[in-house]
């Protein structure tokens, strides 16, 4: 029975830009007062825009409203100040090291795995997320036969909860994430090796990797598993997982 499974990578990126525009007037002064009863910020603007403005002879990232941007440099320091930077310090990327991930021919009871690496690039301000769906389960076309999704031993997992999944007589098809470089996995996966989830059906869509922070070549290898019982009929076995990579501004 060959049985494989073909990736298609998504890639959104999503720019959110919010305009805030305040006239205050006070006894000739211009400026924004934030309260409550334990805090008071005072402050001189708000940006009001920024971006990247190109034509056939120039190129020009701008910011407007921000106090003083630009580079500033010393001898132990170097300050980028002006959201013009965020860009150029890390352009956000997304990449999958395997596309068509092949089980070839397994048995019944015989537990596989399989695995490929996402990576990251990000310098966006909130960070960003990498979420996950299946098209279907595993299933042959031309008959309708499914592989189920697993629930892991006892049926103690679904698609946001990882459990341990380490019986052979547990069957189905799912799936870990591993840090490798940076901790933006699940982090329910850390340090229990036999842990899985199922995929998330299509329109849903669960995380696999997330962070806060920004860098380069943030790491995450994920590892595929399947199991099948002695009544499942041979065929040729597919579906599509989409991953969409997202970052927050």
């Amino acid at each position: 029975m060959n049985k494989f499974l073909s990736f298609k990578r998504s890639l959104f990126i999503g720019l959110f830009a919010y305009l805030l525009i305040c006239l205050l007037s006070l006894s000739g002064v211009a400026a924004q007062t934030m309260s409550n009863a334990n805090f008071i910020l005072r402050f001189g603007n708000f940006n009001t825009a920024a971006g990247k403005t190109t034509t056939g002879g120039f190129t020009l990232n701008l910011t407007v409203g921000q106090t003083a941007p630009g580079l500033y440099t010393g001898t132990n320091f170097k300050v980028r100040a002006g959201f013009q930077y965020i860009k150029s310090i890390i352009p956000f990327s997304f990449s999958i090291s395997q596309t068509n991930i092949d089980f070839g021919t397994i048995s019944p009871t015989i537990a596989v795995t399989r695995s490929n690496n996402l990576t990251v690039s990000n310098g966006s301000a909130f960070g960003y997320t990498v979420t996950a769906s299946e098209n279907h389960a595993l299933l042959v076309a031309s008959s309708g036969q499914m592989i189920p999704d697993t629930a892991c031993n006892s049926g103690a997992c679904n698609t946001t909860t990882a459990a341990l999944w380490n019986d052979p007589n547990t069957f189905g098809f799912g799936y870990r994430c591993d840090n490798l470089s940076g901790t933006d996995c699940d982090s329910q996966f850390t340090g229990h090796t036999d842990f899985y989830k199922p995929f998330a059906a299509s329109p849903s869509a669960v995380t696999v990797m997330s962070s806060v922070n920004v860098g380069r070549g943030r790491q995450a290898q994920i590892t595929y598993k399947l199991n099948i019982s002695n009544s499942q009929a041979a065929g040729l076995y597919t579906n599509v997982i989409n991953y969409i990579a997202t970052p927050s501004f």
